[in-house]
Order: C-alpha cells, then sequence, then structure tokens
C-alpha cells in the first residue's frame, strides 16, 4: 500500500533536485527502495529513529517544530510509517509529527511471542507514547487498521486526546458495501504469499488508480511485505476471529466514547471498506467533519495525499483552538 508514493519519490527525485539528490545505482531491489524511503523521509521533515520498550524494537519517524503540538500517525495492514510521508511533508510545517511502524509491520522487531490483537497493537502504541511523553493533547490520525487502533485508543484515553483523524477507517458495519471487510475469508486478499501477490494487492485492491511502478521497486516490497507474512498472517487470523464475536454495536460503542472532534475521510472507490460505512459513523461520533475523496481507493493518504493534508490542517488549526474540555477550571478568584 506504499509503492504509489515510492513511485512519486522516484520522480520527485527528477523534478526536484533541491529536495531529493538522485538515488544511488543500487543493484538490490530492497537496498534502493530503502534508499529512496530515506530520502522522502527527510523531504518530509522526517527522522528515521527507533526505540526499545519491553521487547519490542520500535522504528518511527519524528520531525517537525519542536514544542508544537504532537500528531501521531498510525499506518494500516500491510503498510508502514512511510505511508503517510506525503501527508507528514505539510504536517511537519507546523506540528511536531511521529510516525509509527506497528508490530509486525515495517523496521519494528516484534518479539514472536506477541499476540496480534486490536487491543494489543492499542497497548503497544500507548506504551510508545507515554515512553515518549507525549501523551498530553496528543492528536492522533490513524488510516485503515490504523483507523480502528485509533478509535480504540481515544476511547480508553478521551482525556489526552486533542483530535482524532479516521482514513478509511477498519471496524466492524452493518452496511459497508460489498467490500472485503463484510467477507471475513476474502481479507486474505491481503496477503502476498507468493511472486506477484503483492503487485496484485496494490493495483487492484488497494489503490482506485494505481501509478506506474518500477518492476524493481516492486520487487523490493513485495520482499519486504513477505518478511512480515508469518506476522501478518497471524494479525490477519486475529482480526477475522475477533470479527465474528464483535458487532456493529460494540465497534459503534467506541465510536460514540470519543470527546475529541474527528475527522473521518474516505475513498468512495474503496473496495476494501466500502464508503456505506460512512453514513454508520455519522451516527455515532459526536463531533465530526466528513471528506468524500471521488475517484479514491482505499489509500487517500497516498492517492490524493494533497486535499488530505490540506483539510487535515484546517481541522487540526480548529481542535487545537478549541479548549480542552477536561482542562483543570482555573480559578478566577
Amino acid at each position: 500500500m506504499m509503492l504509489k508514493q515510492l513511485a512519486l519519490a522516484l520522480m520527485m527525485s527528477v523534478s526536484v533536485s533541491a529536495t531529493y539528490a538522485a538515488p544511488p545505482l543500487i543493484n538490490d531491489p530492497v537496498a534502493l527502495m530503502q534508499s529512496i524511503l530515506q530520502q522522502e523521509r527527510a523531504w518530509a521533515g522526517l527522522e528515521s529513529k527507533t526505540l526499545k520498550i519491553e521487547d519490542f524494537n520500535l522504528s518511527y519517524s519524528e520531525g517537525g517544530v519542536k514544542g508544537a503540538p504532537t500528531v501521531l500517525l498510525v499506518h494500516g495492514f500491510s503498510g508502514s510509517r512511510d505511508n503517510w510521508n506525503r501527508v507528514a511533508h505539510k504536517l511537519t510545517k507546523k506540528y511536531h509529527v511521529i510516525a509509527l511502524d506497528l508490530p509486525g509491520h515495517g523496521d519494528t522487531v516484534t518479539p514472536a511471542s506477541f499476540e496480534y490483537t486490536l487491543a494489543n497493537l492499542s497497548e503497544v502504541v500507548r506504551k510508545f507514547v507515554t515512553a515518549k511523553s507525549i501523551q498530553k493533547d496528543l492528536h492522533i490520525a490513524g488510516h485503515s487498521l490504523g483507523g480502528g487502533i485509533a478509535v480504540l485508543y481515544s476511547a480508553l484515553y478521551f482525556l489526552e486526546v486533542r483530535s482524532v483523524l479516521l482514513v478509511d477507517t477498519a471496524g466492524v458495519y452493518q452496511n459497508a458495501g460489498n467490500s472485503l471487510i463484510t467477507k471475513p475469508e476474502e481479507l486474505t486478499k491481503l496477503l502476498a504469499r507468493k511472486e506477484g501477490d503483492f503487485e496484485k494487492l496494490v493495483t487492484q485492491i488497494a489503490t482506485y488508480s494505481p501509478p506506474f511502478i518500477p518492476k524493481e521497486l516492486l520487487a523490493g516490497y513485495e520482499k519486504l511485505h513477505m518478511r512480515h507474512l508469518p506476522e501478518q498472517e497471524k494479525l490477519m487470523a486475529g482480526l477475522t476471529e475477533q470479527m465474528k464475536w464483535y458487532t456493529p454495536d460494540t465497534f459503534h460503542t467506541g465510536l460514540k466514547t470519543l470527546e475529541a472532534p474527528v475527522l473521518v475521510v474516505w475513498g468512495d472507490k474503496d473496495v476494501v471498506i466500502g464508503v456505506e460505512a460512512v453514513e454508520e459513523i455519522k451516527k455515532s461520533i459526536k463531533d465530526g467533519e466528513y471528506l468524500i475523496l471521488k475517484d479514491v481507493g482505499h489509500t487517500p493518504i497516498l492517492e490524493a495525499d494533497y486535499p488530505v493534508s490540506e483539510a487535515y490542517l484546517k481541522f487540526l488549526a480548529k481542535a487545537q483552538a478549541m479548549p480542552n474540555k477536561f482542562a483543570p477550571a482555573t480559578n478566577t478568584k
């Protein structure tokens, strides 16, 4: 789900020489991809870092304005922190920005004993947030699976979260059209088990209008994706099992608990989680704004990063200007 922005990075390395240096000639597709990603992070105003918490070695990108409000970006299933680079490029000019690689994804190293459930993933995010001491007045954004994590996190820690961005967010819906999430057995299409699967995932499922992707980059990302296959199979199995005993009412209870303002963004051509789900979300969110993007698939943060960024910046400014309803009352006497 990250390949669109990689292709864009290649094009930008040619057209914006002041920002990107041309990538070196590298024969290894994975090394080439990593080189491009490192350049894109720098262009976005981010620096790659790691943080060891218990048996986790969490990889993340951090940058932006020191002392400014913190925006935490959480990616979706089979993605990574780099899904957010093009949105982060806009955010880092005004905010302190952190994008995290979830367990089983990207460069994060996860203990073999970790049980991949939504609750456990949210707990890891919580441990990361407290270790970084960014919990106060946090703005959290999640795409797909990351959106589900953002909902659960914000429901549990509503005293601390100032705003929530949900992009094509995972959940349990009564009506999500004829999308994959309504047929749990079909969700295995999001896994790349053999050569060529990843290309199908990117061009036929994750995006509506897939860009040209150099074969070398496609090969590099496929290798990385398949390296995480055992972990992602565990995660998919866990999520599928949860969907059997979670109900839409359970999910909407979490949405109703959100006290912070919420911006919901969706691609109207999403085949993973149908745009019909937005109407359900509207019934549960107390303070919501909604942006439906025309001719965009499951990954608006890559396919339509400019309108997403512009809408999010306006939303953040408004949310930040709102007084925190849970802040202690000041004594005026």
